[in-house]
């Protein structure tokens, strides 16, 4: 059985209803669905959002301690949370994969978005792509714990 997190920060909770020019009209709630739909056989998938930068700290600690694969959307903590980026890092350097994803495309938005200080500790990013960003990034996790 492999179970894995699907974290999300700051403001996520309000999809569907913020800004869906931007960030589409399908809620956390959506995303969880389809991801429970199409994860193989003996996969738990676990989605949490938080606005508190503690407590998604927290999650990632946990996600080492109980070995889980996580994918990660850090909304506005990807630009300026070094605490966030070094919990990213103790996942990653524990063997542990860990996706970046965003459903937006950051680089094609305001400046202050360009940067992402947790893509350099994370096993990949992707970005871009909406809900299937998740999806994606689902499957990435599972074929390296595979």
């Amino acid at each position: 059985m492999t179970n894995v997190l699907i974290l999300n920060g700051p403001n996520l909770g309000r999809l569907g209803t913020r800004e869906p020019d931007v960030y589409g009209t399908l809620t956390l709630d959506d995303i969880q669905a389809t991801l429970e739909s199409e994860a193989p056989e003996g996969t738990t998938i676990d989605l949490r959002q938080t606005d508190d930068e503690a407590t998604l700290i927290g999650w990632l600690h946990e996600a080492v301690d109980t070995k889980s694969p996580v994918v990660l959307n850090p909304a506005a903590f990807t630009h300026y949370s070094y605490a966030l980026r070094d919990a990213v890092a103790i996942v990653t350097t524990s063997g542990l994969p860990l996706v970046e994803v965003h459903l937006s495309n950051p680089h094609a938005r305001e400046e202050f978005r360009h940067t992402s200080v947790i893509s350099g500790v994370a096993t990949g990013v992707i970005a871009g792509l909406g809900a299937d960003s998740y999806r994606l990034a689902l499957q990435a996790v599972l074929a390296r714990v595979s």
